[in-house]
């Protein structure tokens, strides 16, 4: 019977050059075709593990390079021959449609073929692409068992297998496509799992699917990047909309506003459009074009706000996000990490802003636990803070006379 222990092996990263990574000159000239010069500290750990042909398992914040830490061993293991060998399973059709442009920017050069599947399009064009045939296939878990039920798509000769963002997999609720999944590929085959954070779920995922894999654990202390400001809004539930506006004009830069309900996205979207800013949203009841055009159109910098609900936390490479709003505070702990991790790349500075009211204050305080930090208070301006009370009696006959 399998040990599905995981050894506790982590990788130091230092800052070498890809040539001093090992990857082939073929490679390396991919990697600069793309525009790449040095690698990031989780490609620099990743790479070297993964070209030895170990099982991997990469901890990272959201925008440290996972993707190229994966993609350009396996161009190593591809390279020469043909044939469907690698599948990336990602939780969202974003991360899908970003990891499939990488590796068919980086692959191209080395005659490598990635078709991307993914729900809301149509299936048909999809098909006609696998038949003219694969080297990798980039795919969300429910189009995949769409294609694997229509027997458009054989799994038989993978070799290669990542399941990217595992752990918003594991939260989106799609273990059992995951075991249909995994029941039809080979029991001999090289997995790398990439995640921001190991809960005991995917832990749990992690010893059953892989062998003896290396760990590399480069997540921050505090589960934030160094770069991004905290700061936190108080204020009653009647001025939290006159808060976001009021931080929408003291804001120059590009802002990403998060909020729990897609109703909410598009009311949002409406009154900042009323304010006078170009501004687009992204929710799980747009269609797959307008995502792409909403997420295109905010990197380009044609609408310099981007309303959201999570959908677009994870995995998503958005650069010079200047400024997160949290306009409803997260469901969890990690959540809000996700969603700050959007901003604050590489070395970059970025300021997270959560608006919340007193009815918050128990997920503010395990922010802050989880951060080992107390977050600013501030006032936004033109808009009165609620003073939080200074002990628990008071707060009670706060919260008294609020309700009387």
């Amino acid at each position: 019977m399998r040990d599905h222990s995981i050894p506790q092996k982590v990788i130091e990263a230092g800052h070498p050059s890809f040539e001093a990574l090992g990857l082939s000159a073929s490679v390396l000239e991919s990697i600069r075709r793309v525009g790449f010069r040095q690698p990031t500290a989780v490609q620099a750990a990743v790479i070297p593990p993964a070209m030895a042909g170990s099982d991997v398992i990469g901890l990272a914040e959201t925008g440290s390079g996972k993707t190229a830490a994966f993609v350009l061993p396996i161009l190593e293991s591809m390279r020469g021959e043909h044939g469907l060998r690698c599948l990336v399973l990602c939780p969202t059709r974003e991360i899908a449609l970003q990891t499939h442009e990488f590796f068919a920017a980086s692959g191209s050069s080395l005659g490598l073929r990635s078709v991307c599947l993914i729900g809301g399009v149509k299936i048909q064009p999809q098909i006609r692409q696998l038949r003219k045939g694969a080297d990798a296939v980039v795919a969300t878990p429910g189009r995949l068992i769409d294609h694997m039920e229509r027997g458009s798509l054989d799994l038989e000769t993978i070799e290669e297998l990542v399941l990217d963002e595992a752990d918003h997999m594991l939260d989106l609720g799609f273990l059992p496509q995951i075991s249909a999944i995994l029941s039809r590929l080979p029991s001999e085959r090289r997995t790398m799992m990439f995640s921001a954070t190991m809960p005991q779920v995917v832990n749990r995922l992690a010893g059953r699917l892989l062998r003896q894999p290396i760990l590399v654990d480069l997540r921050p202390e505090g589960g934030t990047a160094e770069g991004i400001h905290h700061r936190l809004y108080l204020v009653d539930e009647d001025n939290k909309k006159a808060c976001l506006l009021a931080l929408a004009r003291a804001t120059q830069g590009s802002m990403l506003v998060f909020l729990r309900r897609k109703i909410d996205a598009e009311w949002a979207c409406r009154q900042l459009e009323l304010e006078g800013h170009p501004v687009e949203r992204i929710h799980s009841d747009r269609s797959q074009g307008q995502r792409v055009a909403a997420l295109e159109g905010f990197r380009a910098g044609e609408h310099r706000i981007l309303v959201a609900t999570d959908i677009a936390a994870r995995g998503l490479e958005i650069p010079r996000i200047e400024h997160i709003v949290n306009f409803d505070p997260p469901a969890t702990v990690e959540d809000y990490i996700h969603r700050a991790g959007r901003t604050a790349r590489g070395a970059a500075q970025g300021t997270v802003s959560t608006i919340a009211t007193w009815l918050d204050r128990p997920m503010i305080h395990q922010i802050e636990k989880a951060l080992s930090e107390k977050i600013p208070r501030c006032a936004a301006p033109g808009v009165e803070p609620y003073v939080e009370p200074r002990n628990t009696m008071s707060g009670r006959k706060r919260i008294r006379r609020r309700l009387l």
